[in-house]
């Protein structure tokens, strides 16, 4: 009996923590849907950059995107060869274009990587952060 109580126990367990993923996953998916639905607005300079609390709060809700000496943000994408690691960059290309909002792009053979910041001021706005919610978009969009 003590061992079939158990069972229900870890069962009850295991569901609660599948709840708690899916919740946190949830709010991981429409922090970054909130910012991506927003246009980048070019800056003019004299604005200090993010820093602190504001720029943590801004780092949460783009957990894959590495935030380097609060200056840029950073990240890398691995596809299975060149082409598809070509198109994805096309992708990005006229997604800034798009944006008026220009990042860095590094290519080589089934590699990616993508740095953004503010060249104005030397620093990260929060449209850096909207142009990469809008890169993650187009990569989850990709066939897998």
């Amino acid at each position: 009996m003590v061992a079939f109580i158990d069972v229900l126990w870890m069962l009850g367990r295991a569901a609660r923590m599948q709840q708690f993923r899916a919740a946190l996953y949830n709010t991981r998916v429409m922090a970054t849907t909130d910012l991506a639905s927003k246009t980048c607005v070019p800056c003019r300079g004299g604005i200090p950059p993010l820093a602190g609390d504001e720029l943590k709060r801004y780092q949460q809700q783009l957990p894959t995107w590495e935030v380097r000496n609060g200056h840029d943000l950073h990240r890398a994408y691995t596809f299975p060869d060149f082409r598809s690691a070509l198109a994805f960059v096309n992708q990005v290309g006229q997604l800034a274009e798009e944006q008026g909002h220009h990042p860095d792009i590094f290519l080589t053979w089934g590699k990616v990587e993508i740095t953004i910041w503010t060249h104005k001021i030397d620093g990260l706005t929060e449209s850096d952060f909207i142009l990469a919610a809008k890169i993650e978009q187009q990569h989850e969009k990709l066939p897998r």
